[in-house]
């Protein structure tokens, strides 16, 4: 028998193992357990529906779906796809051991951004796989620690900067020059990338990379920008994606040592960028001129904005030449607004005065939202509106530490929100008058985030891509697609399978 091979203190030890267990649990169950359900049964909370997964494997059949997805790219597409069939707009997962709540609903995301702000944190994961790169700073910290970075950043972004399109031109004129003006085939994407690194660069640093130039910038430049590239790829999952793919354990055990190498030469030239704006703004003071030639920020600090200014605003400017290429009426229709400048450089107040051109850009975030997914991690016991019960209808209890994840791709899309014509590109439902509803949305429509963390560079995307846009517009009179393949998202596939494994990596370029 079992028994006569077992030593007496072996038994004794299980038996005092399952003691302490169990009087663990009943003092949960009558403490922290009777807080969260008297917290529940306040508010009415009911259960969320939750995703059909097979119980034995664990969730690895979503998993694998998902992961058959990406290959595709087509995880944005499969995500959406399984929302719609749920029937309701706020779901609960299981995957990996692991449960998250996702949501579409306008009421849940309000709460968690903005009105509960103070019960939702950033998570553990967003600290352990972005703060090697970008330190402490404004993506990666929460409560006092991230208001003293937004605060200090916050000068940077007053409308003597974000309205200054002397500097856009001159970049523009280095993009016009990289753009044959023979009727030759050009890929715009990489070239957009390399114009907002180099407007992001010279604005937040006051010295640009100058990729675009016809040198290609020193070659201290193009060591950055080829090392902020790899980076960026290996966090999209293009390059070192595996790494990324088993999360944060293969980080510890099977470090990529290339990847550290590209995080130092970003943080030298970053810091040395750095040590001159000091320098300058000291000469500046010193002979008596006006010393707003940018601000000197710890290094770490404007690499998290040059994070998010860089790829964000060149995926925008991607997406709406996409379909500007493949409209001949929007095209059109735009060129004629653009007319009316009679050939001179805009303003920034006439930007903001050019409606379609809004449309556009408003048209173009709504369907292909450039971080669209994004997710909190609840700090205390606390309660999201809706999702409850079999009608959604219901309030529904989040446990402290529970991720809570939302996607702007399928929200943005919801037809009862946006019509039955919600997938297409229609600029025009943006408009008042006949020819479009005059759509006005609040926190259905996300692209900046919202709340006290809505993107502090909002102002600045939406002009440098609107200034970009009218310029190419005044310097090309047509345009051709030569792509004959739809908008597939390549790097924010990867975000959208991440999501599903583990929730970790759901919010890498989130507004901050």
């Amino acid at each position: 028998m079992f028994l006569d091979h077992c030593p007496l203190s072996f038994i004794q030890t299980l038996l005092s193992a399952a003691c302490l267990y169990a009087a663990y649990y009943v003092y949960w169950y009558s403490t922290t357990g009777a807080t969260q359900r008297r917290l529940a049964a306040l508010h009415a909370c009911k259960t969320p529906h939750k995703w059909r997964t097979t119980p034995l494997l664990f969730g690895l059949d979503l998993f694998y779906d998902s992961y058959k997805a990406l290959k595709a790219h087509r995880a944005l597409e499969n995500f959406a796809t399984r929302f719609w069939a749920s029937g309701v707009n706020t779901v609960e997962i299981s995957l990996l051991g692991k449960t998250f709540v996702s949501t579409i609903e306008p009421e849940n995301i309000k709460s968690v951004l903005a009105t509960d702000f103070k019960s939702w944190g950033l998570g553990e994961e967003r600290e352990k796989v972005m703060v090697p790169f970008l330190g402490e700073g404004i993506f990666t910290s929460d409560g006092a620690a991230w208001q003293h970075s937004r605060e200090m950043l916050r000068p940077n972004f007053v409308r003597s900067q974000v309205g200054d399109c002397e500097m856009f031109e001159r970049h523009v004129q280095l993009l016009i020059r990289a753009i044959p003006g023979d009727g030759e085939m050009a890929d715009l994407q990489p070239l957009f990338q390399s114009l907002s690194l180099d407007v992001a660069t010279e604005f937040l640093f006051g010295q640009s990379t100058n990729t675009l130039s016809p040198s290609g910038g020193t070659a201290e430049t193009k060591e950055f920008a080829r090392a902020f590239d790899h980076v960026m790829n290996a966090w999209g999952g293009q390059d070192q994606g595996w790494e990324m793919f088993v999360g944060v354990l293969v980080g510890l055990f099977l470090p990529n040592w290339r990847l550290k190498g590209e995080y130092r030469i970003v943080h030298d030239y970053v810091d040395r960028l750095v040590e001159r704006a000091v320098v300058n703004r000291g000469r500046y003071e010193y002979e008596g001129e006006n010393s707003d030639k940018g601000f000197a920020f710890p290094g770490r600090e404007l690499l998290n904005i040059l994070l998010a200014g860089r790829d964000t605003t060149a995926a925008l400017l991607s997406n709406v030449w996409f379909e500007l290429s493949k409209r001949q009426a929007v095209w059109d229709k735009l060129q004629r607004e653009v007319s009316s400048l009679n050939g001179e450089f805009p303003t920034f107040e006439q930007l903001k005065e050019m409606k379609f051109l809004r449309a556009i850009l408003n048209e173009s975030l709504r369907l292909y939202p450039i971080v669209p997914e994004n997710s909190r991690m609840a700090v205390v016991d606390t309660v999201l509106p809706l999702g409850g019960g079999e009608d959604g209808k219901s309030p529904i209890f989040v446990k402290n530490g529970k991720m809570v994840h939302w996607s702007l791709y399928v929200m943005h899309r919801r037809k009862d929100i946006y019509g039955e014509d919600a997938e297409e590109f229609r600029p025009e439902r943006w408009l008042d008058g006949e020819e479009g509803k005059g759509l006005r949305v609040g926190w259905e429509y996300l692209p900046f985030n919202g709340g006290p963390r809505i993107c502090i560079g909002q102002q600045f995307a939406l002009t440098e891509a609107s200034y970009i846009t009218v310029r190419l517009m005044q310097e090309f009179c047509a345009i051709e697609s030569k792509d004959p393949e739809p908008w597939h998202p390549r790097a924010p596939d990867y975000h959208s399978f991440y999501t599903i494994y583990d929730g970790f990596l759901i919010s890498y370029l989130s507004p901050q």
